[in-house]
């Protein structure tokens, strides 16, 4: 998932359907230097990843972001970041526990 949110112009897409529907048209015109074919290729990635839905309206494809998948995502990078805070509260703990069995200098 990461790698896939490595490309740019994906992000983008995400951050345009994540609280609008919208179709394959709609998603393209705000990449004005990008191919249609471009774009319906990153939004194949996307929706196989599945960080978004593809719905058929017609002759209208329209996506939406995938929100259950993109919180698992989210939950993932977080472990991550609460990993790293227990590591630091608990080498900050120890430091003042070593601090506080030092003995004071005797004048």
């Amino acid at each position: 998932m990461l790698k896939i949110l490595g490309e740019p112009k994906r992000c983008e897409i995400i951050r345009l359907v994540w609280s609008d529907e919208l179709g394959a048209s709609e998603i393209a015109s705000h990449f004005p230097g990008v191919t249609r074919s471009a774009i319906s290729q990153h939004l194949g990635v996307l929706r196989r990843s599945g960080l978004v839905h593809e719905r058929h309206a017609g002759t209208r494809r329209l996506y939406s972001v995938n929100r259950g998948e993109v919180a698992k995502l989210k939950d993932f990078i977080d472990s991550f970041w609460t990993n790293s805070l227990e590591k630091l509260r608990d080498l900050a703990e120890s430091d003042q526990q070593a601090k506080g069995n030092q003995c004071a200098p005797t004048p």
